[in-house]
């Protein structure tokens, strides 16, 4: 049956894709049915982050079944991982709202999206979906790491997928500023968001390849020292065992002088090399906070390129 009290939003749906030849067709299918029965004018951007399997040739042919809706995809030059690649959507889109597809894994019922996109419209910048499953431990020992070494009060989980309205796109945008870790950058927006936590109706073995794998650990090490003050602490409590241990040592090359014979020079340079040691751990606490500043600043500058960008579809 068809709907005749579509949405008149604008909204662009963005997919990341790489390696997902055994889903990305059944989840296409699906995004261009929501968008077509629920809006009167949408867009589908797929990205293609260096895919070595079908994905884009799938991709390809389902974008033939569209009706309304358009679908384009655009295809990186070389593996970009997540972040880097769905900026390069975000980039493309045009949409009053963005939905943001971090993966194709189909664990949702699709009435969700528009449960999000609804809940979007009742003041909320952000309205992000995640699953009601127990996270991976390195997951959760990431997100409990990073929830201890930082100011924001957003509490950071797994998330599926999520919509943003152009506001947020727009406020981050006028940062200037490349965005090495979108849900950071969303928590500390300063608009409005929500979380809502979904039922999983198909179990779906997750899977990561390679490269994907070492995206990810490079990532969570990045985000720990851009966003958190996880490196500033460690130099504190090493600068304060440091200032322990250096007091020991010249107390201990003060008994020694007093009550023996040490060799000559001995307690001049046990002494030395206790407030040397003392002073240099001062100075790269000063300094890693001084880079802690710059990087509150400045975030860590990254170039994406993709090669070409096909319209598939009118």
């Amino acid at each position: 049956m068809t709907n005749t009290n579509k949405e008149k939003n604008f909204v662009s749906a963005i997919i990341y894709v790489h390696n997902a030849e055994n889903r990305v067709e059944n989840f296409l299918k699906m995004i261009i049915r929501v968008m077509e029965e629920n809006f009167e004018h949408s867009e589908i951007i797929c990205v293609n982050d260096s895919s070595d399997d079908n994905s884009l040739t799938l991709i390809k042919k389902t974008s033939q079944i569209v009706i309304t809706t358009s679908v384009s995809v655009v295809n990186m030059s070389y593996f970009h991982g997540l972040e880097l690649s769905m900026n390069a959507g975000i980039n493309m889109s045009i949409g009053d709202f963005v939905f943001e597809f971090d993966n194709t894994y189909l664990d949702f019922d699709p009435a969700l999206i528009m449960e999000i996109y609804n809940r979007s419209l009742k003041g909320y910048d952000i309205v992000s979906a995640s699953a009601d499953r127990k996270e991976k431990f390195t997951s959760r020992l990431f997100y409990k790491v990073f929830d201890r070494y930082t100011d924001l009060s957003y509490k950071m989980s797994t998330e599926s997928f999520r919509v943003l309205s152009r506001r947020i796109l727009n406020r981050i945008e006028s940062m200037n500023k490349t965005i090495p870790y979108r849900k950071v950058i969303y928590a500390n927006c300063g608009l409005k968001t929500d979380n809502i936590k979904y039922k999983v109706v198909n179990q779906i073995l997750l899977s990561i390849d390679k490269k994907e794998k070492n995206f990810r650990a490079s990532l969570a090490i990045d985000s720990l020292i851009l966003f958190t003050k996880i490196g500033y602490s460690f130099s504190k409590m090493m600068t304060a065992l440091m200032i322990f241990t250096s007091v020991l040592m010249m107390v201990y090359s003060i008994v020694v002088y007093t009550t023996s014979n040490p060799v000559a020079g001995w307690t001049t340079t046990m002494l030395f090399l206790s407030v040397a040691f003392f002073g240099l751990f001062g100075i790269l606490t000063i300094v890693i906070k001084y880079l802690q500043l710059l990087v509150n600043l400045v975030f860590k500058r990254k170039q994406y390129s993709f090669e070409s960008i096909e319209k598939l579809t009118k």
